[in-house]
């Protein structure tokens, strides 16, 4: 059975872990103590919402949303900016949970959307992102050359 809920300080290790595979997958060198340090920081200061999914006790996925704001709705919306499912544990719901999960958060949060972003090339996840309703654009602009 799958649990989800909101990552505490006292998840702090399974959360690092996974975040660290997470970033390993984006070509990112392992460094647990920082991945800790990060992550202890956004949860103490409230900067973000880790969702963690759990089987057995075992942390085996997670996704965080950060806050963002409307300013046309003058309300709270979210970017869901990591989404990680460890591979042992992949097809078998967790991405799906993870993503009915923060759709939940952000209804429990009256946000006005939720908004994602992967690479062009990530087409696993945007298989999972499509087949839980949520909707492609190309309507924005981005600068990243900053």
């Amino acid at each position: 059975m799958i649990t989800i809920r909101r990552a505490t300080i006292n998840d702090l290790d399974s959360v690092a872990d996974l975040f660290d595979q997470y970033r390993i997958f984006y070509k990112q060198t392992s460094d647990i103590p920082k991945a800790k340090e990060f992550l202890k920081e956004r949860i103490e200061k409230e900067e973000s919402a880790i969702l963690v999914a759990f089987v057995n006790d075992e942390a085996v996925g997670f996704t965080q949303l950060y806050p963002i704001f409307s300013s046309v709705s003058m309300r709270r919306a979210w970017l869901l900016n990591d989404l990680f499912v460890k591979p042992s544990a992949r097809k078998t719901g967790v991405g799906n949970q993870l993503l009915n999960a923060a759709k939940d958060f952000g209804a429990e949060t009256n946000a006005k959307w939720l908004i994602l972003e992967t690479s062009e090339d990530n087409f696993t996840a945007q298989s999972v992102y499509e087949g839980n309703g949520w909707q492609k654009s190309s309507s924005f602009f981005y600068q990243f050359n900053l």
